[in-house]
């Protein structure tokens, strides 16, 4: 048995949970001094950033001098700690507020067994380890009754430290991709009475992987939006448990082969009619739920992986002949970045069947034609021209009009492949008949996050999920390492089906020449009925805007394009369903709380 991580606060050794979405709560505590000293040293090495971000403090735009600070020396969940003292309803993020004209008491207490709430036909189940807060049966019961459309209901949580400082766990609505990976949802769940009574008999598992058993099997009798999630604190929960060791009733870490369906039917701990509980552990007992899941609902082809964060990969077959890959790299110039561009997509790409289509913007350079001229000649690339203003979307969508593959495979000149899986397991999600755009995590020229899917909000417009995050961060609730569904994913690499990009028409280029066209894209696909993944499992390097020059005229034109997209998407930048309305949106992702108390939503 593997020894936990311990964490140091305050003199205080404690260990932390082995809980894959709660990795990221881990981090060592480092003392204020230490913090201010690194700090102080960044941008003394950086005095023209540093002179930038007093400019803003100084006139009053604090939230843009936190943006820069935050680019500059980089972002954590430091903030998103409570100071200890607080109480847990002064805690309650903005969006969570107690539902009005109900008891707040409960006379519920957690336990493993399923309990009938006196207020409703509910059944609420609760693990012991985590302690209801008051109001959350009121507020299940409550948003159950007036949302008929919701079989089941999860909340949010609070993580509590032995110091007294406690984290909220805010949760993303329901995504079967995210929950197959891991359990981001925890193990408290409302279910209405006739639905429990219909699906509770037919689990078997126990624990945590109960939970997750219920809701996939209410997802595939009612259909996903069956579930719901109630953005409001219901229960708290102790970072620290004494009494457990990582294969006692967590989520293990070590590594495990992968569980085929032949696997299942022979192995006792994971037939179908075997009671799952007899698992090794809660991994095994997760893995379990998701095997049967699969085989239940014609996917025992699909391998569940597990990977030795304990976090769940779903290898998607592929055809026999696997397809014809075209990668597209717009370019004009600047041969420093799309030499080592093609150099990774020819050495550092293991798919058989790919061609690369380099779309030329007006390159002058005599030794980028050059380049150009030399592989076109040895057959390793064909050249697109596209000649006149720079135009990213009217250049995409000419090179995959000559593109001659099944899969769209969009690349810029400033992106490296790490690994050469990258394609695979991005094409392995492409090619599913209900998703439309992937988009692998890229890494900036620092070694910091530079992209982990877009998320809708954040400042007025959009934002990268983790941006400026330490580039090998288990994510919130696990997000860097979980594939899982997105708004949107960055052009700069987008995977899509050929026929799937041309029904909705490509990208809009006459709405968003440059900026959008991406985000655009994919809510398209969401608006045709696509889902969008976010595939951590990919990893490129991104070099942003290396190749980007703002003058006059592009910053009219980015001001048009922002307008545009306002008008066309405003309602769902209002809240993102894979994101939650309680975290600061003028402070990147997941790093701080909203401090004003607006942003409420209801269940969704």
């Amino acid at each position: 048995m593997s020894r936990e991580p311990e964490v140091r606060v305050r003199g205080t050794a404690f260990r932390v949970t082995s809980d894959p979405a709660l990795r990221f709560a881990d981090a060592p505590q480092v003392h204020p001094v230490r913090r201010w000293l690194r700090a102080a040293g960044i941008l003394l090495r950086a005095p023209a950033e540093t002179a930038l971000i007093l400019r803003a403090r100084l006139t009053g735009r604090r939230v843009r001098a936190r943006q820069a600070m935050a680019a500059l020396i980089g972002l954590d969940h430091r903030g998103l700690w409570l100071r200890p003292g607080e109480t847990f309803r002064d805690a309650t993020p903005p969006g969570a507020p107690m539902v009005p004209g109900l008891d707040p008491r409960s006379d519920l207490q957690s336990t493993r067994d399923p309990v009938r709430s006196a207020r409703a036909d509910v059944v609420i189940l609760c693990d012991p380890e985590y302690e209801l807060l008051p109001g959350a049966e009121a507020a299940l019961c409550a948003t159950l009754a007036d949302h008929p459309r919701f079989q089941a209901l999860y909340g949010d949580a609070l993580l509590v430290r032995p110091d007294g400082a406690a984290m909220s766990l805010l949760r993303p609505a329901f995504d079967p991709d995210y929950l197959m990976a891991l359990d981001y949802i925890g193990p408290l769940i409302a279910v209405r009475g006739a639905a429990w009574d219909a699906v509770a008999p037919e689990t078997t598992a126990s624990g945590p992987a109960r939970v997750t058993d219920l809701i996939l099997r209410l997802a595939e009798r009612d259909g996903p939006g069956a579930i719901g999630h109630l953005p409001r604190p219901l229960a708290r929960v102790a970072l620290v448990n004494p009494g457990r060791t990582a294969g006692e009733g967590g989520r293990s870490a070590h590594p495990a082969r992968p569980i085929t369906g032949r696997e299942a039917a022979s192995d006792p701990h994971l037939r179908a009619d075997a009671d799952v509980a007899v698992a090794p552990d809660g991994a095994a007992a997760h893995r379990a739920v998701i095997r049967h899941h699969l085989d239940r609902t014609g996917a025992a082809d699909v391998e569940a992986v597990p990977g030795p964060d304990g976090i769940l990969t779903l290898r998607h077959p592929l055809p026999p002949q696997p397809p014809l890959v075209s990668l597209i790299v717009p370019t004009r110039d600047r041969l420093d970045l799309l030499r080592p561009c093609i150099a990774s997509l020819l050495t550092r790409t293991a798919w058989p069947e790919r061609e690369i289509l380099i779309c030329d913007n007006d390159s002058r350079e005599p030794e980028t034609r050059a380049y150009l001229r030399d592989l076109e000649a040895r057959g390793l690339a064909r050249i697109v021209p596209w000649p006149g203003p720079f135009d990213f979307a009217a250049m995409n969508n000419a090179a995959a009009r000559a593109a001659r593959g099944r899969v769209l495979a969009f690349v810029n000149n400033d992106v490296e492949a790490r690994h050469p899986d990258w394609l695979e397991r991005l094409v392995r999600e492409a090619l599913r008949p209900e998703v439309g755009a992937v988009g692998p995590k890229l890494i900036d020229g620092r070694g910091r996050i530079q992209h982990g899917g877009v998320v809708l909000g954040p400042g007025g417009l959009v934002t990268h999920a983790h941006r400026f995050f330490p580039g090998d961060a288990p994510g919130y609730l696990g997000g860097l390492s979980a594939t899982r569904a997105v708004s949107a994913v960055t052009a700069a690499c987008l995977v899509v089906e050929t026929d799937k990009f041309a029904r909705v028409g490509g990208f809009d280029a006459a709405a968003f020449a440059v900026d959008f066209n991406d985000v655009d894209l994919c809510l398209r696909l969401g608006q045709a009925g696509y889902r969008t993944l976010f595939v951590p499992g990919a990893v490129l390097d991104h070099y942003e805007a290396a190749s980007r020059r703002w003058t006059p005229p592009a910053l009219a034109r980015h001001r048009r394009e922002v307008a545009a997209f306002k008008e066309r998407w405003g309602p769902l930048l209002a809240q993102d369903p894979h994101y939650h309305p309680g975290f600061d949106p003028d402070l990147g992702t997941y790093a701080r709380l909203r401090p004003d108390g607006a942003g409420a939503v209801g269940p969704r």
